[in-house]
């Protein structure tokens, strides 16, 4: 499987295990990793302990298909289902498994799908419009440009993906998909290109790779599945158990951060005298902010250079 590991690298894997290992040391420890990928982070952990059962859960049936062959040796410790990672708790009941030790969260997309031209969500290949992590079901991105409203397009970009000529691109695609419907990313980021302006010495990246995140983002609902995540993994934790998210995105690292800051801090009122059980807070954070990864680890994987890490510890089940 030397090829998907060469495909594959792990972002901040050291960090990763020094974090969650703590909560891996019984014979009984358990780890569902949420967004198994091509299993760069899965295999390194069963690796490292050697009593763990892995949960992994993914969207894309061609990756749980190579994570099952690279984790081949582990098949008597391993359960790959296909699936959302905020059906967490539905994953575990059918497995027959009541609490985690340890929750591991990489969002975005993977390297896989990135690198596989057909799926559409590389702006620098010319491929079909489709973006769909699970490319069996759901809406693709062309039908995303080529059926919502200017005024949705516009709030999509703009929302997703901070473009600042959001209305203008919003605008533009309305105006040619009544002639030719777009089926291609060569399409979508010729229009791109000629809307937004290149400005020499103050561009920085295509100009269509903003536009693109925030289609692969709408046609997957990564952030609503994600607010649905949050409550339902830190539920899942034992008490000790821990969790890992690795963000790529502003909206996606805002989201976790609002869950595990309030899961860590009183709610009690301030002017209550006493806090009760059901105030009391039921993660301690692990890191202190989000954590980035190192300029070595950026310069040996670019993938990592947006990334943040958040994690928690569960310190006490809610009332």
């Amino acid at each position: 499987m030397n090829n998907i590991s060469e495909l594959h690298k792990p972002v901040m894997l050291d960090r990763c295990i020094e974090l969650l290992g703590d909560a891996l040391q019984s014979d009984k420890a358990v780890l569902v990793d949420g967004t198994l990928g091509l299993a760069g982070h899965s295999e390194a952990f069963l690796q490292r302990f050697p009593k763990l059962t892995l949960v992994g859960i993914d969207r894309d049936a061609n990756a749980l298909k190579l994570a099952k062959e690279r984790l081949s040796q582990y098949s008597n410790r391993i359960h790959l289902v296909q699936g959302i990672y905020s059906e967490i708790p539905e994953v575990l009941e059918d497995l027959g498994i009541k609490l985690v030790d340890a929750v591991l969260l990489d969002l975005g997309v993977s390297s896989m799908q990135l690198d596989k031209t057909e799926r559409g969500f590389s702006y620098s290949q010319n491929a079909p419009l489709d973006m769909r992590m699970d490319n069996t079901d759901g809406i693709t991105a062309a039908d995303v440009i080529n059926q919502y409203s200017e005024k949705d397009l516009a709030r999509i970009f703009k929302t997703f993906g901070e473009e600042r000529f959001a209305k203008p691109i919003a605008k533009k695609i309305v105006q040619l998909r009544t002639e030719n419907p777009f089926v291609s990313s060569k399409q979508l980021t010729e229009v791109i290109g000629k809307v937004i302006p290149f400005i020499p010495g103050k561009s920085s990246g295509h100009p269509a790779k903003r536009v693109f995140q925030a289609l692969r983002i709408e046609v997957n609902n990564e952030l609503g599945i994600l607010e649905d995540t949050m409550p339902a993994l830190i539920s899942a934790l034992r008490v000790g158990g821990r969790v890992v998210v690795l963000s790529y995105h502003s909206l996606e690292d805002r989201i976790v951060k609002q869950a595990l800051v309030a899961a860590s801090s009183s709610s009690a009122p301030l002017d209550f005298p006493i806090e009760l059980a059901e105030h009391a807070p039921t993660l301690r954070l692990l890191v202190r902010g989000a954590e980035m990864a190192s300029e070595e680890e950026i310069q040996s994987n670019s993938r990592s250079a947006s990334v943040r890490l958040r994690a928690a510890e569960k310190i006490r089940d809610a009332a």
